[in-house]
C-alpha cells in the first residue's frame, strides 16, 4: 500500500529528472541543434516550391538545387541592394551634422531650463549626500584616466576574422543541413516515423499537423511581414526620410524576431528622420506612421491571417519565447515559435505528453460543460447563469425565429447542462459532499429559471387553425433530484415549441401518490387525476446507468392508473440500453431517446398525421419544382455517368467502413440511385434504380439544406417503420448534399451500414470534400464526353418501370 501510494511521486520525479536532462541538452548542444533547427525551418519554407518542381517532372536533386539557387540569389541581390543603401546613406550622414548639433543644444537648454519638481530633485539630491557623507570628512575627488592600448592592423585583422567565423561557419553549416533535407526529406521523414514508434496512423498525422501549422504560421507570418513593410517603405517614402525602401525591408525582416524585431528596426527611420529635418515635423510624422502600422497590424492582420494556425495560446508564446531566448539567444527567440509547435504537436498525438498540450495548447481544457459543473460547485451561479445565456445567445441568428430560439435553448441543454448533471451523477458518490450536491442542485434550479423568465414560450393566436396539432404533455423525473432537474429542462424546450407541457416538481419515487400501492390514494388527487386525464405524453426522465428494473416498475405503475398513456423514456445515462429496439416494448414505453433532439423527433412524429404509415415523408420545399428543373438540365442523370457515380460509392464505403454507399438524385416522385451500393431486396425488381421520394432518407436532406446523420435508423421514428430499409437492415445513415456551383440542390452523396454508429466532424468534412469532389468530376465528364440532358430519358425509363413507384 506504501509502495502504491509513492507510485505518483515517483512518476513526478522522473518527469522532472528526464525534464532536467532534456533541458541541459539543450543548451550544452545548442552549437549543433541550433543549425539543424534553421535548416529545418528553411526546410518547411522551401520543400512546397522542391514538390512543385517534382510534380513538373524535373528530378528532386535537381529541383532542390534550383530551389536553394534562386533562394541564395535573391538572399544575395537584396543584400547587394540593401548594402548599396546602407553605403549611399552613410555618404550622406555628414551633411545631417549640423541639424543634429542644433537639435540637441535645443533639447538639451530645454533641459536645463527651470521646470516645477527642480526645487524636489534638488533637495531630495542634497539630502542623499548629506546621510551618505561621513561625520567631519570633506569630499575627495580623484581623476581617473582610461588608456587603451594601439593595436597593430594584423591583430586588429584577426579580430574581424574572428568575429564573423562563427556567424559564416554557422551559415555554411545551415546551408548544408538544408540540402540534406530537400534531398532525403522522404528518407528523413520515414526515419522521424520510426522514432515515434509503431503506430503509423498517429505518427503520420502528428507529421501531417506538425508541418501544416508550422508552414501555415511561416505563410501566414511572411505576408504579415510584406504587408507591414510596403506601407512602411511607402509612408517613409511619402515623409520624405532617406533610404525609405531600406527601412521598408529592414522592418519587414526584423518583424521575423518576436517583439524585439519590431522596436529596433523602428529605431533607424526614427533616428534618420530626427538628423534630417530641422523641425520636428518628419520625426513626428514618422513615428505616427510607425505606431499607426502596429496597431494594424497587431490587431487586425495578425489576429485575421493567423487565427489559429500555430493553436498556442499567447500566455505559451510568450513563456516560450523566453525559454528559447535563455537557451538559445536570439536565434532561440525566432524558433520560439515553430519549435513549441512541435511541442504542441507531440502532446497532442502522444499520450505521455499530453501535458504539453495542457499547458501550450490555445484550446479550453474544460469543455463548457465542465466549466459549468465547476462554476455551480464554486457555487458561483451569476457565473453559471452568464455562461447558459452567452451559450444559448451564440445561436440564435440576428432576428432569431421561436423556433430558433427553441433549437438554441435545447442545444443548449444537450450539449451543456445535461451533460453537466451526467458528470454530477459520476462524482455522486466518490467525491461530491453534501455541501457540493446542494451547491449544484440550487445553482441549477436557478439557472433553469433565469432560461425561463429571458427565453419565454411565444403567445399562440386565439386561432389556432391550420397550425399543427399541441400535444399536452408531462414531464417527470423517477427517481433522484437530477432527474426531476432533466425534466424541467424538457418541459421548458417542449414549451418553446408551442406545447401545453407540465413539470413535476420532484422525483416521481419521492412523491407519497405514487408510492403508495393503492389506487384509492393517488386518485383522490383531483390535480393528478386531471393533469393525467389530459396528457397526450408522458415524459420520464432517468439518468440511472442501469435503468431496466426502475424504467419496468415506472411505466408498469402509471400503466396501472392511466392505461393508455403514452410514455417515452428518456435514459440519459444507458445509450446502450436504449439502443435495445425491444426496451421499450417490454416495459410498456412508446420509445426510448438519450437526448432532447431525439425526444423533440418522437414528439413531431406524434403530431404527424403519417406515424401509424410507418414513414414519416420529408415536407417538399416551396421551390422544389426549379429545384427539379435545374436537376434535369444539369445532365447528371445521364446514365453513361453510372460507373463514375458506382466508382464513387466504393470508394466513400471503403474510405468510411461501411457496408454500402449511394449517390442519390432527388426528383419530383422518386429518389435515383444510379451506381448504388445498395443490394436490391428480393421483394423487388432486379432493375430497381431508386425509391419513392417520400420513403428516402435523403429527400430529409433536400428539405433541411444540410447534412444528416442517423446513428441508429431504429430508433428514429421517421424511418423506423419503413419496410426497404427493414428489409435491408440499414441502421446507420449520414449524407451530404450534391449541389452545383450556384449552390442548388441535386441530390445527396451518403454512406450507410448495418450496424449503429457515429460519425465525428471530421468524418463529416471528408465526406463533404468527396461530394464536391465528385461534382467536379461529374463536370470534368460531361466536357469531356459531351455528356448532356439529352441522355435522360434512358434513366427515367427504368425507373418508370420500377415497382417501388
Amino acid at each position: 500500500m506504501q509502495l502504491a501510494a509513492m507510485v505518483p511521486a515517483l512518476r513526478l520525479l522522473a518527469g522532472l529528472m528526464i525534464a532536467t536532462l532534456v533541458i541541459a541538452a539543450l543548451y550544452f548542444g545548442r552549437e549543433l541543434l541550433i543549425p539543424l533547427a534553421l535548416a529545418m525551418l528553411f526546410g518547411f519554407l522551401l520543400d512546397p516550391a522542391v514538390s512543385r518542381l517534382k510534380r513538373w517532372g524535373l528530378p528532386r536533386m535537381a529541383s532542390a538545387i534550383v530551389v536553394v539557387a534562386i533562394a541564395l540569389a535573391a538572399l544575395g541581390g537584396l543584400g547587394m541592394y540593401l548594402g548599396s543603401q546602407v553605403q549611399q546613406l552613410s555618404t550622406d550622414l555628414p551633411t545631417y551634422q549640423s541639424t543634429i548639433r542644433d537639435k540637441l543644444r535645443s533639447l538639451r537648454k530645454s533641459a536645463n531650463m527651470p521646470s516645477a519638481w527642480d526645487g524636489v530633485f534638488k533637495t531630495y539630491n542634497t539630502v542623499e549626500k548629506e546621510i551618505s557623507r561621513p561625520e567631519g570628512a570633506a569630499p575627495r575627488v580623484q581623476k581617473v584616466e582610461i588608456q587603451t592600448a594601439q593595436s597593430n592592423p594584423t591583430t586588429r585583422l584577426l579580430q574581424w576574422l574572428g568575429r564573423i567565423a562563427e556567424p559564416v561557419t554557422t551559415a555554411g553549416i545551415v546551408l548544408l543541413f538544408v540540402i540534406l533535407i530537400l534531398l532525403d526529406r522522404d528518407d528523413l521523414r520515414d526515419r522521424l516515423l520510426r522514432l515515434m514508434g509503431g503506430n503509423l496512423h498517429v505518427a503520420t498525422d502528428a507529421l501531417d499537423e506538425a508541418s501544416q501549422r508550422i508552414g501555415k504560421y511561416l505563410r501566414m507570418q511572411f505576408i504579415v511581414n510584406v504587408s507591414y513593410g510596403v506601407p512602411l517603405a511607402a509612408g517613409l517614402l511619402l515623409v520624405g526620410v532617406p533610404g525609405a525602401i531600406l527601412w521598408g525591408v529592414l522592418g519587414a525582416i526584423m518583424r521575423f524576431v518576436p517583439y524585439v524585431g519590431p522596436m529596433l528596426s523602428a529605431v533607424f527611420p526614427l533616428a534618420l528622420a530626427f538628423a534630417v529635418d530641422p523641425g520636428w515635423n518628419m520625426f513626428l510624422l514618422t513615428l505616427s506612421l510607425i505606431l499607426l502600422l502596429e496597431l494594424i497590424s497587431n490587431n487586425v492582420i495578425e489576429p485575421w491571417l493567423y487565427g489559429a494556425s500555430t493553436g498556442l495560446s499567447t500566455l505559451s508564446i510568450i513563456v516560450a519565447a523566453t525559454f528559447w531566448t535563455a537557451l538559445w539567444g536570439p536565434i532561440g527567440l525566432i524558433l520560439s515559435t515553430p519549435l513549441t509547435v512541435c511541442l504542441l504537436v507531440l502532446g497532442r498525438n502522444i499520450p505521455a505528453l499530453k501535458f504539453m498540450e495542457v499547458l501550450l495548447g490555445s484550446e479550453p481544457v474544460l469543455g463548457p460543460q465542465q466549466r459549468l459543473y465547476q462554476r455551480l460547485l464554486a457555487d458561483n451561479v451569476d457565473d453559471a447563469i452568464g455562461m447558459a445565456l452567452d451559450a444559448v445567445q451564440a445561436q440564435l441568428p440576428a432576428r432569431p425565429t421561436q423556433k430558433d430560439k427553441a433549437q438554441a435553448v435545447g442545444s443548449f441543454y444537450d450539449e451543456v447542462a445535461i451533460p453537466a448533471l451526467r458528470i454530477a451523477t459520476q462524482q455522486h458518490l466518490e467525491s461530491a459532499t453534501a455541501e457540493h450536491r446542494l451547491r449544484l442542485s440550487s445553482g441549477m434550479d436557478a439557472l433553469i429559471d433565469e432560461l425561463q423568465d429571458h427565453y419565454a414560450p411565444a403567445l399562440l393566436p386565439a386561432d389556432t387553425k391550420g397550425l399543427q396539432r399541441r400535444l399536452r404533455i408531462h414531464c417527470a423525473g423517477v427517481r433522484w433530484e437530477v432527474d426531476a432537474l432533466a425534466a424541467a429542462m424538457v418541459a421548458h424546450a417542449e414549451r418553446l415549441y408551442g406545447h401545453e407541457v407540465s413539470c413535476s416538481e420532484w422525483a416521481l419515487a419521492a412523491d407519497p401518490l405514487l408510492a403508495q400501492r393503492s389506487a384509492k390514494a393517488v386518485l383522490a388527487d383531483s390535480d393528478w387525476v386531471q393533469s393525467m386525464q389530459t396528457t397526450d405524453l408522458l415524459v420520464l426522465s432517468i439518468f440511472n446507468h442501469q435503468p431496466q428494473g426502475t424504467a419496468r416498475r415506472m411505466v408498469r405503475r402509471i400503466r396501472r392508473y392511466w392505461p393508455h398513456m403514452r410514455v417515452v423514456l428518456v435514459l440519459w445515462n444507458a445509450p446502450q440500453v436504449a439502443a435495445d429496439p425491444d426496451f421499450a416494448a417490454q416495459c410498456g414505453a412508446q420509445a426510448c431517446v438519450t437526448s432532447l433532439r431525439e425526444l423533440r423527433l418522437w414528439v413531431d412524429a406524434m403530431q404527424s398525421a403519417d406515424m401509424d404509415e410507418g414513414v414519416i415523408a420529408a415536407p417538399i420545399p416551396e421551390n422544389d419544382s426549379e429545384r427539379v428543373e435545374v436537376l434535369h438540365g444539369s445532365g447528371v442523370l445521364d446514365a453513361g455517368l453510372t460507373p463514375l457515380y458506382h466508382e464513387a460509392a466504393q470508394k466513400a464505403a471503403n474510405a468510411f467502413n461501411t457496408r454500402w454507399a449511394q449517390i442519390a438524385w432527388v426528383d419530383s416522385q422518386m429518389v435515383l440511385t444510379p451506381g448504388s451500393l445498395l443490394p436490391v431486396p428480393s421483394s423487388q425488381a432486379l432493375n430497381a434504380a431508386g425509391i419513392l421520394r417520400a420513403e428516402s432518407i435523403c429527400s430529409y436532406v433536400i428539405y433541411d439544406g444540410t447534412a444528416i446523420v442517423i446513428g441508429d435508423i431504429a430508433r428514429d421514428p421517421r424511418f423506423a417503420g419503413n419496410r426497404r430499409l427493414l428489409d435491408l437492415q440499414v441502421r446507420f445513415y449520414a449524407g451530404v448534399p450534391l449541389t452545383d456551383r450556384k449552390g442548388q440542390l441535386l441530390g445527396c452523396f451518403a454512406v450507410l451500414d448495418d450496424k449503429p454508429r457515429n460519425m465525428s466532424e471530421g468524418e463529416l468534412e471528408l465526406l463533404s470534400s468527396m461530394a464536391r469532389q465528385l461534382m467536379e468530376d461529374v463536370r470534368a465528364a460531361q466536357k469531356q464526353g459531351g455528356s448532356s440532358a439529352q441522355s435522360m430519358p434512358s434513366m427515367q425509363a427504368e425507373s418508370d418501370s420500377n415497382p417501388l413507384v
